[in-house]
């Protein structure tokens, strides 16, 4: 047998290969100041691709906007998920490119100023676009060298950056999509201890003005900031199981100068099994549940994604 395969087809090699790139899964079709996301700066072999193919349910509040001024959401969201990623050299450090591409069914019923609205509509949610680095503890490897790596302390960065390509009507206060502009820098820490790996991620979204907002008006939005844990458990295997949880604040909305009573004190909690299938595709399931929400637009959501990759010596 080739020796770099022999190298992952090793019980040590294949678990480690599979945890670093299983991690690139971590992609939703929901809000992005939300997302749940353990084992986003491990490692992997550069040249690496993936493409990954998912399904979110969601159901409650409005996950796509949860400042939307609703009240007794009950609203689901059928997302089907589509995405792309590769490994980069970035000046010696690992690196990573991701896109993903949603596309949504939303229907339900909700309130807004005390009278019941009914939503049904499908369409494309936002994309988002995402660059990021290991700044330290994640050196670039090929696939031969990566076979004997083990991690320690990894510390990296990245920046997100998310369209309005997507469905959106500002005769209605209930849409898929929003009329703006994100950008998500992020900083992620990331400690293996034996089989367990303990991360630690913090991060602000930055919103443009929406300047046809429910009838014509602008709406602003506050910075949101979020702050994620996960406690991970590695098998011999390559199977891992993650514990997560995330809390977000801030995000206050101004619509035409007039400043709502809307700011987001959000906690949500959620839960993450994945499973290499063979040495090129891999599945992962996983949920996640608002604890309590401020603003009382919270939701539940469930979801599972396949992963398929290729080059870098595969």
């Amino acid at each position: 047998m080739h020796p770099i395969r022999s190298s992952i087809h090793g019980m040590a090699g294949f678990a480690a290969f599979a945890l670093a790139i299983l991690a690139l899964t971590g992609l939703t079709a929901t809000a992005r100041a939300q997302d749940i996301e353990p084992r986003a700066y491990s490692n992997a072999p550069v040249g690496v691709n993936f493409l990954i193919a998912g399904y979110v349910f969601t159901r409650g509040g409005l996950s796509t906007d949860p400042a939307v001024p609703i009240t007794d959401a009950k609203l689901n969201t059928s997302n089907a998920v589509l995405a792309y990623a590769r490994v980069l050299d970035l000046w010696g450090k690992t690196g990573k490119s991701d896109a993903i591409v949603p596309y949504t069914r939303l229907f339900g019923a909700a309130n807004f100023q005390g009278e019941p609205v009914e939503r049904a509509v499908t369409g494309f949610a936002r994309p988002a676009f995402r660059l990021s680095v290991n700044l330290y503890g994640s050196p670039a490897l090929r696939l031969r060298e990566f076979a004997g790596w083990k991690q320690d302390l990894i510390v990296g960065a990245s920046l997100q950056v998310s369209p309005p390509w997507n469905q959106y009507d500002a005769s209605r206060i209930v849409n898929i999509g929003t009329e703006r502009w994100s950008l998500k820098p992020e900083i992620g820490i990331s400690k293996a201890i034996g089989p367990w790996t303990l991360e630690m991620q913090a991060a602000a979204t930055f919103f443009t003005d929406n300047d046809d907002f429910y009838g014509g008006k602008t709406r602003s939005q506050d910075p949101l900031y979020s702050l994620q844990g996960h406690v991970i458990y590695g098998f011999r295997s390559g199977k891992w199981l993650s514990l997560d949880g995330t809390y977000f604040a801030g995000g206050r909305t101004t619509v035409d100068d007039a400043l709502n009573n809307d700011l987001q004190q959000n906690w949500r909690l959620g839960a993450t099994l994945a499973i290499p299938l063979n040495r090129l595709n891999s599945i992962k399931f996983y949920a996640s549940s608002g604890v309590s929400a401020r603003t009382g637009n919270n939701y539940d959501g469930i979801g599972v994604a396949w992963q398929y990759r290729w080059g870098g010596g595969l």
